[in-house]
């Protein structure tokens, strides 16, 4: 069985849940036996990709002359990037748009005209223009190649899925890893909506990783709820264990917020939150480690509120950073308003770190071992997090209980349950 899977990051270059869950998926299939053709606008050269062969969409020539991309070019339109596409942006990126969007900039249409485009494989000004020319390209790529069946991962890549089963004539499997709706509230960007209900409308199967985001794609984008399967995510092993326990030269308790910085991820809940702890005990410090469009508000708050000396933002973390942040915390909490599914708790207590989350959240469908509270309730989060941090037997309770949980949230089985619904696909 031979797949083109369609995505928008792979490791090492990643900026959030979505490609480490690619990575984990596709590591999985690969042990179920499944051959994989994976797609993604740029590739950098230092990745390692094992047995799956890794297609650099950068690299990919066009004749675009070719007849089977006429009807493509010729509805092929650019739209300028608005405010509510900043949810991707890092906080660098989010001055420029909105800097350009003061001044009245339009970003000018794109010119289909050359054989082979560069994309930037980020969440740019021109993010838009990249989906749109991602999608041209499958058409090419799906020709070049042999697969039985096509899955695209998000809406970044349900125009290239469409594409490539138009040009092809194979099943295609679309991945709901999170909704507009999810990332940007009712406010939502509803040519983003439009890309996410016809990329589930020309599935033959969309994949769900949560059943709070199959009731989603559903209700809110109409879907027939025949062909919406939920798989939850899992988590990676660690692949190594801290050689050696990594120093801490303060005696506070350590409480970590790790995410993008974002209205999904529910940031000011989390400093709210803070600040009652902090009401109660001075001995403990608050660490919000990732970057957004809204860490310069989170920023002001906290020198708002007084407690700066006792809070700590530390921009994107990966990798390594991400283990030695897990390292050194006490407890580690995801405030989320709406989460599909959330991998960054598990990957906490894997590390032996007690997890507080938000019951708007998807990992909240598939963990006993963590306390849950309502992402609006400071009161209950502050409660919880002065409970973890004072009574030791509390964290003991969730550390041992926890880590056992998580040892059986594994990736292998999403990889079982993706293979089983490709071949109910094919047969």
């Amino acid at each position: 069985m031979k797949v083109l899977m369609f995505g928008w990051e792979f490791p090492p270059h990643i900026s959030g849940g979505l490609g480490t869950a690619c990575y984990g998926l596709t590591k999985a299939l690969l042990k179920c036996g499944v051959e994989l053709i994976f797609v993604v606008p740029k590739a950098y050269g230092d990745e390692k990709p094992g047995t799956i062969r890794l297609v650099n969409a950068s690299d990919v020539a066009v004749n675009v002359q070719d007849e089977i991309f006429k009807e493509y070019i010729d509805n092929i339109s650019f739209v300028e990037v608005d405010s509510t596409l900043v949810p991707y942006a890092d906080d660098e990126q989010y001055y420029h748009i909105m800097e350009s969007i003061e001044k009245g900039v339009t970003f000018e249409k794109g010119v289909v005209s050359s054989q082979k485009f560069s994309f930037s494989g980020g969440y740019g000004k021109n993010l838009m223009e990249e989906v749109r020319r991602y999608a041209m390209l499958a058409l090419e790529i799906a020709r070049q190649h042999d697969f039985d069946l096509i899955h695209a991962h998000d809406w970044l890549t349900y125009m290239a899925g469409k594409e490539a089963k138009r040009i092809s004539g194979k099943p295609l499997i679309v991945h709901m890893h999170a909704t507009e709706f999810d990332r940007s509230g009712e406010n939502i960007n509803t040519l983003v909506f439009d890309i996410e209900k016809a990329g589930m409308e020309a599935a033959d199967v969309v994949i769900a990783v949560s059943n709070m985001t199959r009731n989603t794609v559903i209700q809110r984008h109409g879907i027939d709820p025949d062909k919406v399967i939920t798989v939850h995510n899992g988590v990676e092993p660690s692949e190594k264990e801290m050689e050696t326990e990594i120093p801490r030269y303060l005696d506070e308790k350590i409480v970590t917020f790790l995410g993008r910085i974002t209205y999904q991820k529910g940031p000011e809940y989390f400093i709210e939150a803070a600040y009652k702890v902090l009401q109660r005990d001075q001995n403990v410090r608050f660490v919000m480690a990732g970057s957004g469009d809204m860490l310069p508000k989170m920023i002001r708050r906290v020198a708002k509120l007084g407690i700066a000396n006792k809070f700590h933002f530390t921009g994107f973390l990966k990798g390594d950073d991400v283990d030695k942040m897990f390292g050194l915390s006490d407890v580690y909490v995801m405030p989320s308003v709406s989460e599909p599914f959330g991998i960054s708790p598990l990957e906490a207590m894997r590390s032996n770190v007690p997890v507080i989350i938000s019951k708007q959240s998807g990992v909240a469908e598939v963990l006993q071992h963590a306390i849950k509270v309502d992402f609006w309730d400071i009161d209950a989060m502050a409660d919880a997090i002065y409970a973890l941090t004072h009574y030791e037997g509390l964290p003991a309770i969730f550390k041992k209980h926890g880590k056992e949980e998580v040892d059986n949230i594994k990736w292998d089985q999403a990889g079982i349950k993706v293979k089983e619904i490709y071949k109910k696909v094919l047969s």
